[in-house]
């Protein structure tokens, strides 16, 4: 049976149990947390970072969790439109004029936090290294047109949302998307979560592991087309991904600081006497932006703002398997990440989904 660390409130066991099997199974390494009320009532660890097995996954690993990334940056744009610094049905181009053209004026904020801007990808091609310049990166999507009229087609946008969204915050505050969330989310948590890891971190990472099968495996492209870029699990090994700000899928962290961090929004606005929203502003989540087939994922899906929403949950989950889900009524949070990619469907696989099931029979359990 495979060695867990850390601690497990009795009542969550059953995640326990989950996060044993898990590990025993598909898993290299992975961290699991739970929070209620804000407190952690699991938080643990176990397994290796290296896929030979050889060095243990400690207390403060941390990975790269892919597009559970973009949970961070759509809190961000959250506590600034709380603060009404950002309206969310202001068009994009109020705050960045240049993306006015090619008839964009119609592109409300709303549109990119719920996958309805129409600018699922770049329209010209682009290199995983050419994401690491910001301001060509994003001056291409200002220059190019929507695919569709905005709002009409709920379009998951594998990376361009999070550059999208982080220009928007870094016009409104002057400041990047990383630097705001490093000043103003992380830092006041104390959440050891990174938008651009820096140098002083990398002894702390666990390489990720791509699909058993593959010796790395490329993220797809809209249907019918190529990847733009074509982006495999080693790019996220490589330390120009770590340092560079890729606000979709590059962040670095552990379960134990994506639950910190998402438990905002499942604890009304504060957590340890933190508070960096209020109960309405965290309520705003759920506001539906589009219900239906998604063109890129070909599932079933409900958008909020900036995350999926089922009931009064709020959700995202990463390439390869890790996941964040809140509950706004339970005021619970869960979060899975781990080294070892699996590829089994558009939403994850079994395994994040385990332990969200898991934590749930532990809050019944507590009833």
């Amino acid at each position: 049976m495979a060695e867990i660390s850390g601690t497990c409130d009795d009542r969550f066991r059953a995640v326990r149990d989950a996060f044993a099997a898990s590990l025993d199974g598909d898993d290299v390494g992975a961290s699991v947390a739970v929070h209620v009320d804000g407190e952690p009532v699991v938080d643990l660890w176990g397994g290796y970072v290296d896929a030979v097995r050889t060095r243990p996954w400690e207390r403060d690993t941390i990975v790269n969790v892919w597009s559970t990334t973009k949970t961070m940056v759509a809190l961000c744009a959250l506590i600034l439109a709380d603060r009404g610094v950002l309206d969310l049905d202001a068009p994009v181009a109020r705050y960045w004029p240049e993306f006015a053209a090619e008839g964009k004026d119609g592109v409300l904020v709303r549109h990119v936090l719920g996958y309805t801007a129409g600018l699922p990808t770049w329209t010209e091609p682009i290199t995983v290294p050419e994401l690491f310049d910001w301001d060509d990166a994003t001056a291409r999507l200002a220059a190019q047109p929507a695919r569709w009229e905005p709002g009409t087609v709920g379009c998951y946008h594998p990376l361009t949302q999070g550059f999208l969204i982080g220009e928007v915050i870094r016009r409104v505050t002057g400041r990047g998307v990383d630097a705001f969330f490093a000043e103003e989310v992380a830092g006041p948590l104390g959440a050891d979560f990174h938008l651009g890891l820096a140098v002083e971190h990398d002894h702390r990472v666990a390489p990720v592991i791509p699909p058993p099968g593959t010796s790395d495996s490329a993220a797809p492209g809209l249907p019918g087309e190529r990847p733009n870029p074509t982006i495999v699990a080693e790019d996220a090994n490589t330390v120009a991904w770590r340092r560079a700000v890729i606000p979709s899928a590059g962040g670095h962290g552990n379960a134990r600081s994506v639950a910190l961090v998402q438990s905002v929004l499942a604890c009304g606005g504060e957590v340890g006497g933190v508070r960096l929203l209020s109960e309405a502003g965290c309520r705003r989540v759920l506001e539906e932006q589009f219900r239906g087939v998604d063109h890129y994922l070909d599932v079933p899906i409900r958008y909020g703002l900036g995350y999926r929403v089922e009931g009064r949950t709020c959700s995202w989950g990463g390439w390869g398997g890790s996941v964040v889900v809140a509950d706004l009524d339970t005021r619970m949070t869960v979060s899975y990440v781990m080294n070892q990619m699996l590829d089994q469907g558009s939403l994850g696989d079994s395994r994040g989904l385990g332990i969200v099931l898991a934590a749930y029979d532990g809050l019944a359990a507590a009833a």
